[in-house]
């Protein structure tokens, strides 16, 4: 489980780094963000149907509801601003990811499963505030490319903060 959180993240972290020297356009950003959110809605879809926790299992509906919200958004944007998201290394690397978190999350049941969801949705939610921060909205050209990225932002906060509250009552703290 841990090994699919970090490659995940280091797939995003990886993306900052080499962005910030090779630069990225408008449509490899757009994959990104659509390949992001599928990652997630993935994931949320499968905890809220085998969380065993009320709370898991409700945020899991929630990443699938509101990350499903926000691929319309940028696919709408994406058509509108004939752009047409352009595969590239970090969004391939995020979608092996994400199929790995979940053939890893489908082995596992019980309090094993939420927490190893939860405890990934923590990882991940904090490497894509990190690569939105530091390289999607930077390089960012079109103005509504960059305006959704920002408007988008306060979402995967609080989804980030959400998890983490569920992830201390999981461990009773």
């Amino acid at each position: 489980m841990k090994i699919a959180v970090l490659t995940m993240a280091g797939a995003l972290v990886l993306f900052g780094a080499r962005a910030h020297a090779e630069g990225v356009n408008d449509a490899q950003i757009a994959s990104i963000v659509v390949t992001a959110n599928q990652v997630d809605i993935d994931a949320g879809k499968l905890a809220a149907s085998r969380a065993t926790n009320a709370d898991v299992k409700a945020f899991g509906e929630r990443m699938a509801t509101d990350h499903a919200g926000v691929n319309k958004a940028a696919t709408e944007l994406a058509a509108k601003l004939n752009v047409t998201p352009e595969d590239n290394p970090t969004s391939q690397a995020l979608k092996a990811g994400g199929e790995k978190n979940v053939a890893n999350l489908q082995k596992l049941s019980g309090a094993a499963f939420d927490k190893a969801y939860i405890d990934h949705e923590v990882a991940y939610h904090e490497q894509v505030l990190e690569a939105v921060d530091k390289t999607l909205i930077p390089s960012a050209k079109n103005a509504e490319l960059k305006a959704l990225l920002v408007k988008v932002r306060p979402a995967f906060v609080t989804h980030r903060d959400q998890a983490k509250k569920i992830q201390a009552s999981l461990s009773g703290k």
